[in-house]
């Protein structure tokens, strides 16, 4: 598969850019350290800015590899970075989702993206703008032919998201924080030839 890794994506009122340690006090104050941001997701608030500055610092040595994307959102009227938004490779944490995709080609895994925004910045389309352009950078920037998207079935804005930038209900599943804890999920997938006519139909 062909790889692009994690480079700069402007949109109308983003700037999505790599994430860097002296992000971190950002990070930590608009996102990170907020148990509603993360009451969905599989890691837990940051308890201080110097736990998230460790981990920015481990995230900068993955940059190198064109299999990695991680993006810091920034909005680019204040100059805030508000949230985060990566594409995984999911089936390398949860191995029981080989099953769960019939039909689609898991061959070089499972993609998908992620996101995390602060709660200052909800609800007024930023998470969609940026899920939107990651798609198109995806689908013009690697040969995959189709990403997935998952959602806690308790967090139904988030498919909300979802559904705006093209992604289609798939079937229901489950995936697990880093804790072990099992989490009911809807999962979504989104193919290079739906984008292709999404895109068209503008």
């Amino acid at each position: 598969m062909r790889h692009a890794g994690t480079q700069e994506i402007e949109t109308p009122r983003l700037l999505l850019r790599r994430l860097l340690p002296s992000d971190a006090p950002m990070m930590y104050a608009n996102w990170a350290s907020d148990p509603e941001v993360t009451r969905w997701l599989r890691w837990t608030p940051h308890k201080d800015v110097a736990e998230t500055r460790e981990l920015l610092a481990a995230w900068a040595l993955l940059y190198p590899n064109e299999d990695y994307y991680q993006w810091a959102i920034v909005e680019k009227a204040s100059g805030q970075v508000f949230g985060s938004i990566s594409i995984y490779n999911s089936l390398a944490g949860e191995p029981q989702q080989k099953a769960e995709w019939p039909g689609r080609d898991i061959s070089e895994g499972i993609w998908e993206p992620g996101y995390c925004i602060g709660r200052g910045w909800w609800n007024k389309g930023y998470t969609t703008e940026a899920l939107d352009a990651l798609v198109e950078y995806w689908f013009k920037n690697t040969d995959s032919n189709w990403l997935a998207c998952c959602h806690a079935a308790e967090n139904p804005a988030s498919g909300r998201v979802m559904t705006k930038a093209g992604f289609v209900y798939d079937h229901d599943a489950e995936y697990h924080k880093f804790d072990g804890s099992p989490v009911p999920c809807r999962c979504y997938a989104v193919t290079r030839e739906h984008y292709l006519e999404r895109k068209e139909s503008f």
